[in-house]
């Protein structure tokens, strides 16, 4: 029997529905979202993620500002940037659109967010508060991860989890959420990487396999135990003659093989993909509400 198909392009949209029905009561309240991005350079992924994040604000009703400087913008610059966006009282979330270029220090421009306004989730302060339990902003892919669970009734706890990868934007703070003493979490935790010893043994034993390695159809069947629920958070582009691009998107699961043993399973694209701006959308209204005092 196939797997269940985890829509997240469906829920996604869903949760853009209702953020759309909070946008209007900040604004009935006076009170308009407002998410600043940073872009620098003009790395064409980057400029393509950060004008798809407008253009989803605009559809919400959520202001939004992309703040462009050339490549060889200097270090006090874009802290400069920051810095403004800290004060301003109609920004509610900032994003510093990563890559950025490799003369420039991304840890001390993360450092400089105003932890209010830290909507990625990526602040020192968010992760420490994450791993304590503490309310705060939430990395938005796993928190993407938590919400497609919760939405299709897939309750992690007692359950065991396999997180596969250890990356500072998945992986880290996806073992975090799914270990903390609340719904939706209150799972046993193994974070697998590439020094991890007989890794295939070690997802064979996950009840909720998540993959984010970002090695192109890494996860075979015989990896995967019957019945498990595969949430595939890799995006990998290869090599496809037969595609009009000549190139096609696959995750870090080989789809194909594993959607006849899972019971549940994320597709690449339209799974987890589309759930990271829903998330970031969230947070961002979330800290509007904050402003408006709806939010504590």
């Amino acid at each position: 029997m196939s797997a269940i198909l985890i829509d997240g392009k469906q829920v996604a949209k869903d949760i853009k529905a209702e953020l759309k029905q909070k946008v209007e009561i900040l604004r009935e309240k006076g009170v308009v979202p407002g998410l600043a991005a940073v872009l620098i350079g003009d790395d064409p992924a980057s400029a393509t993620y950060v004008n798809s994040k407008a253009r989803a604000c605009e559809k919400l009703g959520v202001f939004s500002e992309i703040i462009k400087r050339p490549a060889e913008t200097t270090q006090d610059e874009v802290e400069s940037i920051v810095r403004e966006l800290n004060y301003r009282d109609d920004i509610d979330g900032i994003l510093v659109q990563s890559p950025l270029p490799k003369h420039l220090n991304e840890f001390a421009v993360t450092l400089l967010i105003d932890p209010r306004k830290d909507v990625d989730g990526f602040h020192p302060h968010s992760v420490g508060c994450l791993l304590l339990g503490r309310p705060t902003f939430r990395s938005c892919t796993p928190y993407g991860v938590i919400e497609l669970m919760r939405r299709y009734d897939i309750n992690p706890t007692g359950r065991e989890v396999v997180v596969l990868g250890r990356s500072n934007i998945v992986g880290k703070p996806m073992a975090a959420m799914l270990m903390q003493k609340n719904k939706m979490a209150n799972a046993t935790v193994t974070v697998a990487h590439s020094r991890t010893a007989d890794i295939a043994g070690v997802c064979r034993r996950a009840d909720i396999l998540i993959a984010a390695i970002g090695q192109p159809l890494f996860v075979k069947v015989d990896m995967v135990k019957d019945g498990a629920v595969i949430i595939d958070v890799g995006i990998n582009r290869i090599e496809d003659p037969s595609s009009e691009k000549g190139y096609r998107l696959v995750g870090d699961v080989d789809f194909d093989a594993c959607v006849e043993k899972a019971s549940f399973i994320t597709p690449v694209p339209g799974g987890v993909g589309p759930m990271t701006i829903a998330m970031l959308l969230t947070n961002t209204v979330q800290s509007a509400g904050r402003r408006a005092g709806l939010e504590e």
